[in-house]
């Protein structure tokens, strides 16, 4: 898988669980793609949620894996 493919299937992962974010009042920006960890940015509610690590895991993370199984980690960077 090139580059440019991996990076549309994690836009596309991030697409699908958006919404989720979004009627809380917060969104998921892809920062980066290093070595099969992805770097995200969470924007709005989602910064100051107390439950963000647990959505980035159990949300972000497992739906980015569905779509791009060589991803190993999703990770928060500010």
């Amino acid at each position: 898988m090139t580059e440019n493919e991996l990076i549309t299937k994690v836009e596309a992962a991030l697409d699908e669980i958006r919404p989720f974010l979004q009627a809380d009042g917060g969104d998921i920006s892809l920062i980066s793609i290093e070595n099969d960890v992805v770097k995200v940015e969470l924007l709005g509610a989602c910064i100051d949620c107390s439950v963000n690590q647990m959505t980035l895991k159990n949300g972000v993370e497992a739906t980015i894996k569905r779509y791009a199984p060589q991803i190993k980690e999703v990770v928060e960077v500010h």
